[in-house]
């Protein structure tokens, strides 16, 4: 197979490249901007452009598909060559489903907790070393690469993102999926850009669930009201299983699971990870595995070695007195639910939470409200932007007072000045206190690891 990828550099294109390359296919692809680790990890395997940019000699009769990705722009030269010359063009989601169409394919989808139960499953399944495809949207420790095609694996787990399949095809990435087995963590309004009221954006959840195959099964969390709501429209053949929190407790900073034997015996599982959302997101995952002719006792027994995805409540450093922890939380429910889990994991240390607003939703003056209350829970609560952001997504200008009046609360405290920002960091005592920084960016290049180095120190 020769197959061409249009935007390669990106996160999740790079990712399928390798994987294709591993695969034994020929893979080609260009950019005009391709960035670390991106650039490196193609390089290693000769799979990066020569140049940078698009060349319409690229493109040839000889391709048997062309991948297209969210980064390239519809006028791109190279996709005009493409549909010049009838060349089969694939959106990357639409290709994972080529690759996946004779697998019992588990697709989870919803707007927060996507990533972990991808993750957890994935953990479980590689424990026991049951072999399966998958694509999952974060670097996950012991796995190579995000994305993985093979012609043997008969199961693929996929991570369902909500955002636009290409620049072309303007469907939702996982619409394009067909889940034997779908999952649906939680339902909280995101990327108004595309979804412009929260109605249309519940109606993809809708649409997703009508798309799961014949006689297949649906995980979700009945404690989400949108969730429960959305699955009661469910067709009739397909198994309805729900899920909340399990039973557990938290000792010395560390959460057990309890699993009740029989009525006089209890075992307690310990895990390394906390919060009642990654809680639920266990139960998730541990369903999705029974599905999969995974029993309770194998799950248990790799759950309790599963320390999380990459920037998902991740452990920046620690001491007796202090944790500094970072997190992809961004969105208000995000939020919410991380910095409850910190606190309620470390009920005697003060929180210190920072978010940085950084997409196109939580930028966007008309959703700003949305945020109100969801560090309420914090001791004391940063916001940062950059109002160059602002400016290069084209949108209007907010202020600092709009900012805290939209957060709401007592104890919110706004930036534009990333330097600042840590220098005031630098500047607290930590003591008996932890630092929880959230954000889908990277707060303008801070060196996160540093600073809990330095917190810690």
């Amino acid at each position: 197979m020769n197959v061409h990828l249009i935007a390669i550099g990106g996160s999740a294109m790079h990712n399928m490249a390798i994987a294709m390359h591993k695969k034994g296919f020929h893979v080609t692809g260009s950019d005009d901007e391709i960035f670390e680790p991106s650039k490196s990890r193609l390089a290693k395997l000769n799979l990066l452009p020569e140049k940078e940019g698009w060349d319409v000699n690229n493109i040839h009769k000889n391709l048997d598909a062309v991948i297209l990705g969210m980064h390239a722009r519809a006028d791109n030269p190279e996709l005009l060559k493409a549909q010049e010359l009838g060349l089969k063009i694939y959106s990357y989601p639409e290709y994972i489903y080529e690759q996946t169409k004779n697998k019992i394919r588990v697709v989870i989808g919803g707007s927060h907790g996507k990533t972990s139960i991808t993750a957890m499953i994935l953990h479980v399944l590689d424990f026991h070393k049951i072999d399966c495809d998958y694509l999952v949207g974060a670097q996950l420790e012991g796995f190579d690469t995000m994305v993985k095609l093979t012609k043997e694996a008969e199961i693929a787990v996929i991570e369902g993102d909500e955002y636009l399949s290409s620049p072309i095809d303007r469907r939702p990435k996982f619409h394009l999926y067909k889940p034997n087995i779908a999952v649906m963590s939680g339902i909280a309004w995101d990327h108004i850009n595309v979804f412009p009221t929260f109605e249309n954006y519940v109606e993809q959840f809708k649409i997703f669930i009508d798309l799961i195959e014949q006689g297949g099964s649906l995980v979700y969390c009945e404690l989400d009201k949108e969730v429960k709501k959305v699955c009661k429209t469910a067709p009739a053949d397909i198994k309805k299983l729900p899920y909340g929190i399990p039973e557990h407790k938290i000792e010395n900073g560390i959460t057990f699971l309890q699993i009740e034997k029989n009525e006089k015996s209890v075992t307690n599982v310990p895990l390394q990870i906390f919060g009642e959302h990654n809680l639920m997101n266990v139960t998730g995952a541990r369903i999705v595995c029974n599905q999969l002719d995974i029993s309770d006792e194998q799950f248990y027994d790799a759950i309790r070695y599963f320390k999380g995805a990459a920037k998902r409540l991740e452990l920046i450093k620690k001491n007796e007195v202090t944790a500094v922890y970072k997190d992809f939380a961004h969105s208000p429910s995000k939020l919410k639910a991380t910095t409850q889990a910190v606190k309620k994991q470390f009920p005697t240390r003060k929180l210190i939470a920072c978010m940085e607003l950084h997409t196109f939703s939580s930028l966007n003056d008309a959703f700003l409200n949305e945020y109100k209350g969801s560090m309420e829970l914090a001791d004391e609560a940063i916001v940062y932007f950059n109002p160059h952001t602002i400016e290069h997504k084209k949108l209007k200008p907010i202020t600092e007072e709009q900012v805290k009046q939209a957060f709401g609360g007592h104890n919110i405290k706004t930036y534009t000045d990333s330097q600042l920002l840590l220098n005031d960091l630098l500047q607290m005592n930590f003591e008996n206190k932890n630092l929880l920084m959230m954000s889908s960016g990277n707060f303008d290049g801070m060196d996160l690891k540093a600073l809990g180095e330095n917190i810690i120190k």
